[in-house]
């Protein structure tokens, strides 16, 4: 039996609201799919669309405490995003003033890959598809 049909979302929890959404949008290009307040918990959510149909919901709340990281903790490691051109997507991050760590090369696949941070420090990757 197929149970799972695919990821529908991610929900990430961000500390500046209006840094996030220029983040993911400006400079990640995702397109806004829904953007609402919600005043009975003083908290944004803005749905996101991946090009390949996939979405990323960002959450503000007040004060979230911030994701332990270093020493990895349990729970999501990161976020890859895969994309066709690895060193164009690299100038890209540059232009804007993202650092991006080294390429490394997937020892199983093969595949490029580089880890970026968002505005809150989550860890994101872009893997090369190829």
């Amino acid at each position: 039996m197929k149970l799972l049909d695919g990821i529908h979302h991610v929900a990430l929890i961000v500390s500046d609201y209006p840094r996030a959404k220029d983040f993911y949008t400006r400079i990640l290009g995702l397109e806004v799919l829904a953007e609402n307040f919600r005043a009975q918990r003083q908290s944004w959510k803005l749905d996101l669309r991946l090009p390949d149909g996939g979405q990323l919901e960002l959450f503000s709340f007040p004060d979230p405490p911030p994701r332990p990281s270093r020493p990895e903790a349990r729970g999501l490691r990161h976020l890859a995003f895969r994309v066709a051109a690895l060193d164009a997507a690299i100038t890209h991050l540059h232009a804007e003033g993202v650092a991006c760590e080294p390429v490394r090369v997937d020892e199983h696949t093969r595949r490029r890959f580089t880890f970026f941070a968002d505005p809150d420090g989550l860890p994101l990757e872009l893997y090369e598809a190829g």
